[in-house]
């Protein structure tokens, strides 16, 4: 029996794919052997993603999409669909942050994160699994996060948001295993990106002394989660949370 990753002639769509976690799942599936499809809000966000796939030596394409937009959604999918004739991955990352104080929260803030984070996978997932369950084959992966899991102050919309995600994983999972669909989620921790590069050393620290490994998670420390769950490796998987958080949420 072997134990190696082989994504080859595998297509996967990633949103949200031109920078950060995003970006490093999209290079990673392309490692493995999958072709690409990027989609962000502006194509040109993805331009960078795109021309590393390419240096990969796999086939990339770039999607503006509002993922927020069922109608867009749906046309999009339907084009990657043409493009690569099939749709065997698809990783749902997209999502914004609007951070305050519950009571300070203004329901515009409410809305933009619920509609990016959680309505935006289940366009995906909606859009997908009907091309998925007529190949009778398919990976969802869903980027949580462990606020979804623990929750967290000046995070009321974004910690909903990520904790539907997880309820909407395990839904879909139930629904789509029967036709051979795989849908599961990860939730990172603090993970180093342009996020938390902003933060202050003394702010770091004390993130850090919350994690038992004392560091940060790295964006590949993601994509190699998003990789094995998009592989046979995680055949007899579905339904569940990955936590990649160097132990902070045990």
């Amino acid at each position: 029996m072997s134990y190696t990753i082989d994504l080859h002639g595998k297509a996967a769509l990633v949103t949200g794919a031109g920078r950060g976690i995003g970006q490093s799942i999209a290079l990673a599936l392309a490692e493995a052997g999958a072709d690409i499809a990027v989609a962000e809000i502006k194509a040109e966000l993805a331009a960078d993603t795109v021309a590393q796939v390419a240096a990969l030596g796999r086939s990339a394409k770039a999607y503006a999409v509002d993922v927020s937009d069922f109608t867009a959604v749906h046309a999009m999918l339907d084009v990657v669909h043409k493009d690569f004739g099939h749709l065997d991955i698809v990783v749902n990352n997209a999502g914004i942050t609007k951070d305050t104080l519950l009571v300070r929260m203004g329901e515009e803030d409410w809305d933009a994160v619920l509609r990016i984070n959680l309505k935006g996978a289940f366009n995906c997932i909606h859009g997908a699994a009907k091309i998925m369950m007529k190949q009778r084959s398919g990976r969802i992966v869903n980027i949580a996060s462990i606020i979804g899991l623990i929750g967290n102050a000046g995070q009321a919309n974004y910690a909903a948001s990520k904790a539907g995600l997880i309820g909407l994983t395990k839904s879909a999972a139930k629904e789509l295993a029967s036709r051979g669909i795989n849908v599961n989620a990860i939730a990172p921790g603090f993970i180093q990106t342009k996020m938390t590069d902003v933060l202050t050393d003394e702010l770091k620290q004390a993130m850090m002394n919350l994690i038992p490994q004392k560091t940060l998670g790295l964006p590949a420390d993601v994509a190699k989660a998003a990789v094995f769950l998009c592989s046979d490796l995680s055949n007899y998987i579905t339904g569940q949370v990955l936590v990649v958080d160097g132990g902070m949420v045990m």
